[in-house]
């Protein structure tokens, strides 16, 4: 600022300060907006981690979180399924004289037919579930019953365990199981205040387990027998069994399997193999190889699709071995994310079971957790080395039409009653209803109970409309003479009175 400058507003007085001021302000604000992003300030953003941990507790105290979660993680399991069925039997196909995709299709067409029955049974009410446990299971006995049938039923690797319909074979036991949870729950519930009393604990509930058991172990399929033991085990032990009988059931079930697997040769030798680690022949092969598979793949793999494992040397690579696979292709971090993937499956259901206040839901939702978690926890140590070879699918995963839609199923009955936790219901139809107003299209704004203007009316609109915009316009260029002339009034007004003052 000059010396001349600094006279004249020395010379206005207190507007010179102002207006020293206002030309100094700007200054000041510059200086004080490049402190506000200083790189030495703490949270520049805010307490972000704050926000995160609030936003995740809200989410984790959301009634309908297991409805969600459970979609979620079934819809990422079948569709590692479908993908890796792909990859682990596209060569053998080819080699066979098929289509490479042949696997992808017949997979993706099981995993649509599952869907329609995913959504058909989260339809249903858990009352209807309640109602059919006594049909649902003498139905899957029936068609246990199917695979002694002579030119039905299917006989492979020992076990006689699938029947023949149509070209298409089926596994019964995959669907016993689902109805065996069922009718578990339903009996457990009406029986729980009197399963202190042996007569109550062991009728009906029995002879459905061993009529069920023991259809199952006829076709000489140990691995599906231990599954559904499993699932027996988790469905009396949250009915709240006395330890006692747990225990004395336990016990004779073990001695049970032992006897069982004594008096066959081929489970003794799977398990002598196991234990010495020495093999005669070929018969520790397919173990070896899907040892072999998951070491090739090391930590991150060796991508998708290049496995050398299913160019024959790995037997069942889509089936009971596609874990091998994906430790192979995908490498451990593939192998991890499969593991978490059914933790998380078990959280969602353990918070189901202690959120769900009806016991005929809790006691059938723990039967199909010990059911899929079992089987898919005794399929990935087995291939692992940590268990004897044992045939047992590893669910939502391994290609079979039967498992698949089993699994699915299963999927859509605790759907259904995961809709019944308390709250569920509400927020699931609040924020259905919330994302229908989200995507809704509105129509321009109109007065309320007016019809849709015509041609005519549209015309008239516009015209007025160009008239008003013309007449603004030229309001516009008139208002500075107006303004000044009635600056120039106000100023011959205002001057006598400042000369009086």
């Amino acid at each position: 600022m000059t010396m001349e400058e600094t006279r004249r507003d020395a010379r206005r007085g207190p507007r010179g300060d102002a207006r020293r001021d206002a030309r100094r302000q700007p200054r000041q604000d510059a200086r004080r907006s490049a402190q506000v992003v200083r790189p030495d300030e703490e949270q520049p953003l805010g307490n972000i981690s704050g926000r995160v941990r609030a936003g995740v507790a809200d989410w984790l105290k959301s009634p309908a979180l297991d409805f969600y979660g459970l979609i979620v993680v079934g819809t990422l399991l079948v569709a590692v399924g479908v993908v890796m069925v792909l990859s682990s039997s596209s060569v053998t196909n080819i080699s066979r004289g098929g289509s490479g995709f042949a696997g992808l299709v017949r997979q993706s067409t099981f995993a649509g037919v599952g869907l329609v029955l995913l959504v058909a049974a989260a339809a249903l009410p858990p009352s209807f579930y309640r109602r059919a446990a006594w049909p649902l299971l003498g139905f899957g006995i029936l068609l246990q019953c199917l695979v002694f049938v002579p030119g039905l039923g299917v006989a492979a690797d020992g076990n006689r365990n699938w029947i023949r319909i149509a070209g298409q074979t089926l596994q019964p036991s995959e669907f016993l199981k689902l109805a065996l949870a069922v009718w578990l729950g339903a009996l457990l519930a009406v029986k729980r205040p009197l399963l202190h009393r042996p007569g109550h604990l062991l009728f009906p509930l029995v002879p459905g387990v061993v009529i069920a058991l023991g259809m199952v172990m006829a076709g000489h399929d140990l691995g599906t027998m231990l599954i559904m033991a499993m699932l027996v085990a988790g469905a009396v032990w949250v009915a709240g069994t006395p330890r006692r009988w747990f225990l004395i059931a336990g016990i004779g079930g073990l001695l049970g399997i032992a006897g069982l697997t004594i008096t066959s040769a081929n489970r003794m030798a799977r398990i002598g193999n196991w234990f010495h680690g020495i093999c005669e022949g070929d018969s520790c092969y397919q173990a070896d190889q899907g040892l072999m598979g998951l070491a090739e793949g090391g930590w991150w793999g060796v991508g998708l699709g290049e496995s050398r494992q299913k160019w024959g040397r790995l037997p069942a690579a889509e089936d009971d071995y596609i874990f091998a696979i994906i430790g192979e292709e995908l490498g451990l971090i593939g192998t991890l994310g499969v593991v978490m993937l059914f933790a998380v499956f078990a959280l969602l259901m353990l918070r189901m079971i202690t959120r769900l206040d009806d016991h005929f839901m809790q006691i059938s939702v723990a039967g199909i957790c010990a059911w899929l978690l079992g089987q898919a926890f005794v399929n990935m140590m087995v291939v692992t080395g940590l268990l004897p070879v044992i045939g047992v699918p590893l669910p939502f995963i391994s290609s079979g039409g039967s498992a698949l839609l089993a699994s699915m199923t299963a999927l859509g009955v605790l759907l259904s009653f995961a809709r019944r936790e308390p709250g569920a219901s509400e927020a699931i139809g609040a924020r259905l209803s919330a994302v229908r107003s989200s995507i809704s299209v509105l129509p321009a704004p109109r007065g309320s109970g007016s019809a849709p203007a015509g041609p005519a009316k549209r015309s008239r609109r516009a015209k007025r409309s160009k008239r008003s915009a013309r007449a603004g316009r030229a309001g516009t260029a008139a208002s500075p003479r107006t303004s000044s002339s009635r600056s120039r009034r106000s100023g011959r007004g205002s001057a006598p009175s400042s000369r009086r003052s």
